[in-house]
């Protein structure tokens, strides 16, 4: 369906539904190469690059003191 995609989370590939930012940009070209915000298996909004490393920071910080924060970034706990 043109609602799905597949994203990288830390070299997981994960499917992920776009119904909430919608699979083409304001340009209506698709939204390959752009990073999104992910929750619960939905793309929650549209982010630039230095906003999704300093997430993915701020999670593999958290990680390194609750492993229980690996399921967010891995799938499983390390």
């Amino acid at each position: 369906d043109g609602n799905q995609a597949k994203v990288d989370v830390c070299g997981i590939q994960r499917d992920v539904d776009l119904t909430l930012v919608g699979s083409c940009d304001e340009n209506g070209q698709p939204r390959l190469g752009q990073w999104v915000l992910v929750h619960v298996g939905f793309a929650m909004s549209v982010i630039n690059e230095a906003e999704a490393r300093d997430t993915l920071d701020a999670l593999q910080n958290m990680f390194d003191v609750e492993p229980d924060v690996g399921a967010l970034l891995y799938g499983e706990e390390r």
